[in-house]
């Protein structure tokens, strides 16, 4: 199996079809919104409960707190309701402000309303770096 290196890990990992997405979504976080590489994490361990998660994707802020979560798919995996449902159950752990998941063709981004009836509200594109940390 091919191998990339991963910015984050510092490491060569398999080139699985969801890594190539991640990958993918490390580029867009580093060179299209301006996230330093040492301010995110890939294959963030999580724990719920007794139950660990791997979060694809961590951004975190200057204070070390978590500002985004990202869950990546291959690229043909539907991005329905259980994939947002998935990367929900990281936010319990997490309490982001923003939460993305992607296909590499889609991609969606929410973000915290602070109302308790609706607690995230899709936006229509991604935040930059700076307005992630606002």
């Amino acid at each position: 199996m091919s191998q990339v290196w991963d910015p984050l890990r510092k490491k060569m990992v398999a080139l699985t079809p969801e890594e190539k997405v991640r990958q993918w979504f490390i580029g867009v976080l580093r060179d299209s919104l301006g996230v330093p590489a040492h301010m995110m994490m890939s294959e963030a361990s999580l724990k719920y409960g007794d139950k660990p998660f791997r979060a694809d994707i961590m951004v975190y802020g200057r204070d070390a707190a978590p500002l985004m979560v990202v869950e990546c798919k291959r690229e043909n995996v539907r991005l329905d309701r259980s994939v947002l449902e998935q990367a929900m159950k990281y936010n319990l752990v997490l309490d982001v402000r923003y939460m993305v998941i992607t296909n590499g063709h889609g991609t969606f981004c929410f973000r915290r309303t602070g109302d308790e009836a609706v607690p995230f509200e899709r936006m229509e594109s991604l935040p930059d770096w700076e307005t992630m940390r606002k």
